[in-house]
């Protein structure tokens, strides 16, 4: 729903499943039918800042690395994406160079500087994480992450383990927005995902989740996500 569809509702009886709050910004109208007792985070983006752009350069240099990133023809996320999904890194290296035998030194810069790709926490994200868990929010990760790389991050950040679960996609052969790797999620839990709130800063992951029957927040910002979770009955501090 748009700010304009929302707006639209002023002065208006609320459709059955709508609460009202006041806030600082205005009155904002929620979809809340069904309280949330579970929150699901997408890792990268939300979590966790990663920028390739790091890894590749620590090896070709940043003009080169730069210009491999913008290369239509390459298309390093759909790529990315591949590893994300269950293909080896060895698979995905081998292919790519095979048909863009130019770019083979940044192409495997990726994979060996893997660990400078992951900038740091996204601080403000992590604390909401840590007051939800501290106040007994079962919480899980979805994550579209390669099998071989996400030690990397397990290792390196210690808030992974306040989740209950994390679903890696390239563990399970699929990734979002796959509807299959909700249903996976469904299975872990161990529930329906009905009472499951998703948070995902990609607009067809959110779709998707929509669409398997999770309440959605795209993030945009901590900020306006600590704002989304208080409208949802959630036990956080207001700022």
């Amino acid at each position: 729903m748009g700010s304009a569809d929302v707006a639209g509702l002023a002065g208006r009886a609320l459709p059955p499943g709508w609460c009202q709050a006041s806030s600082r910004l205005g009155k904002v109208q929620v979809m809340n039918a069904i309280p949330v007792d579970t929150v699901v985070f997408d890792l990268g983006g939300v979590l966790i800042s990663w920028d390739p752009h790091l890894a590749i350069a620590k090896t070709v240099g940043q003009e080169q690395a730069t210009r491999f990133l913008a290369d239509e023809a390459f298309d390093f996320i759909g790529w990315n994406y591949q590893q994300d999904a269950g293909r080896s890194w060895e698979g995905g290296e081998d292919a790519a160079v095979t048909l863009h035998p130019h770019w083979a030194g940044a192409i495997r810069a990726y994979r060996a500087n893997f660990a400078d790709s992951l900038v740091g926490p996204i601080e403000e994200s992590v604390q909401i994480l840590r007051e939800l868990h501290a106040a007994g929010i079962p919480l899980y990760g979805l994550t579209n992450w390669s099998e071989e790389l996400f030690p990397v991050a397990r290792a390196r950040f210690d808030f992974l383990d306040l989740f209950e679960d994390i679903i890696v996609s390239g563990e399970e052969g699929v990734a979002k927005p796959d509807p299959e790797i909700f249903a996976i999620l469904g299975k872990r839990i161990g529930r329906s995902l009905g009472g499951c709130l998703f948070i995902d800063d990609s607009p067809a992951n959110i779709a998707a989740a929509g669409a398997a029957g999770l309440d959605t927040i795209l993030y945009r910002g901590s900020g306006h996500l600590r704002h989304d979770l208080v409208l949802r009955g959630l036990p956080l501090s207001a700022a």
